[in-house]
């Protein structure tokens, strides 16, 4: 039986490359009013099916590891959605292509939940600034509720 070792074990470790550490953790909540509009946002309309909320900025460099979505106020019925990114400047990228699903898509927003990132796709390192999006399917918002999103990486650098 082989004993196998990967290289590079401890590389970009707290204590190595970066003194204090790289793990970065950036949170985003979205509330909605009791019409079902997103709270402190540029629009009073109640969201609705294929809305896309801009939730927060990623910054270049980051390497893309996991997120969850804390539903502490349910949406209305049958609201879903898929978390992922797309890029700050609109322009993807050959490289690593936006991805508005890219943590999961048909999460279920309409139960208080705690819900993992539900995508199998491996992680990404960002080439330039991207936005955390979430996009809305199955139903309108109707209802006051409150999500709070996280997403945690590396921040390798531009």
């Amino acid at each position: 039986m082989a004993n196998v070792k990967l290289k590079g074990i401890g590389i970009n470790q707290f204590g190595g490359v970066q003194s204090e550490g790289n793990l970065t953790t950036f949170r985003a909540t979205l509330t909605t009013g009791a019409t079902g509009a997103a709270l402190n946002s540029n629009s009073t309309a109640a969201l609705a099916i294929a809305d896309v909320v801009t939730l927060a900025s990623l910054p270049a460099g980051m390497l893309l590891e996991d997120a969850q979505a804390i539903i502490s106020t349910a949406m209305t019925a049958s609201v879903t959605g898929s978390l992922g990114f797309v890029y700050a400047d609109g322009v993807d990228s050959a490289d690593v292509p936006q991805d508005a699903a890219y943590f999961g898509a048909g999460l279920v927003l309409s139960t208080a939940a705690r819900l993992r990132a539900t995508s199998n796709k491996a992680p990404v390192t960002l080439p330039k600034e991207a936005n955390l999006v979430l996009t809305l399917a199955g139903a309108a918002n109707a209802k006051a509720s409150r999500i709070d999103f996280i997403v945690h990486g590396e921040r390798l650098g531009a």
